[in-house]
């Protein structure tokens, strides 16, 4: 008998937590439930969750705090859920590391569904990992001055280890694994997110953004925008 999958549920509505964990515990999942972001981060530990349904708005560490900690030091999925709809809180979300943002109120089969989904992509990235490391095929990509290593998820630059939220990691990845060739935003966003997202483009710009306050352009190397298309990672 194969293993469940566990499911972290945040959320300070206790009506709202026990409904998700109601409808995932149907879908065969085991689930346990915080109501603040101390007992959040204390059972992503313990409890060590496949993925982490949070929302935004908790007493005293909100979820944008508890999105960063875990980011710290985990690859674990979350899927934010927040009354707020403006694209700011969308692309502040996914930002930090998030994998998927739903608004309040939704449909919680909808929610199952995003649930599988993300949980699905993860697990196709983990063979494909597995898969290729068999194969002793490298997971790194190497320029001058820059190493980008997918299996640890560590960016070398310079000499010095760089921070990366997993997104901003695979983003630079992506690109840079087929040097010079042009990606549009929203394959940016297929490729990346796995699923179509459903928002603003812009969080590809805002990644972009972010990635290049880390890592300027090198005389070998830069990250370059092709206007009303998207990006490449261009070698010289």
């Amino acid at each position: 008998m194969s293993t469940k999958q566990k499911i972290l549920i945040v959320d300070d509505d206790e009506n709202i937590a026990e409904l998700i964990s109601l409808y995932l515990t149907k879908e065969c999942y085991d689930t346990q439930i915080a109501y603040d972001g101390e007992t959040a981060l204390s059972l992503v530990k313990t409890f060590k969750p496949d993925l982490i349904v949070l929302d935004l708005m908790l007493p005293g560490i909100d979820g944008y705090q508890v999105c960063r900690e875990v980011r710290h030091d985990f690859s674990t999925p979350i899927i934010m859920l927040s009354a707020k709809g403006e694209t700011f809180d969308k692309v502040l979300g996914l930002e930090l590391g998030a994998d998927d943002y739903m608004i309040k109120p939704f449909e919680t089969k909808e929610l199952v569904a995003r649930v599988k989904a993300v949980l699905r992509r993860y697990s196709n990235k983990s063979e494909e990992t597995s898969s290729k490391t068999d194969a002793n095929s490298p997971q790194s990509v190497s320029y001058p001055d820059l190493e980008i290593n997918i299996s640890n998820y560590s960016v070398i630059f310079n000499g010095k280890s760089i921070e990366m939220p997993p997104k901003e990691l695979e983003l630079l990845y992506f690109l840079a694994s087929s040097p010079n060739q042009v990606f549009t935003r929203e394959q940016l966003l297929d490729n990346i997110w796995g699923y179509e997202y459903l928002g603003d483009t812009r969080t590809v710009d805002v990644h972009i953004k972010r990635i290049r306050e880390k890592i300027n352009d090198n005389p070998h190397w830069s990250i370059e925008t092709v206007w009303g298309v998207g990006y490449k990672f261009v070698t010289k």
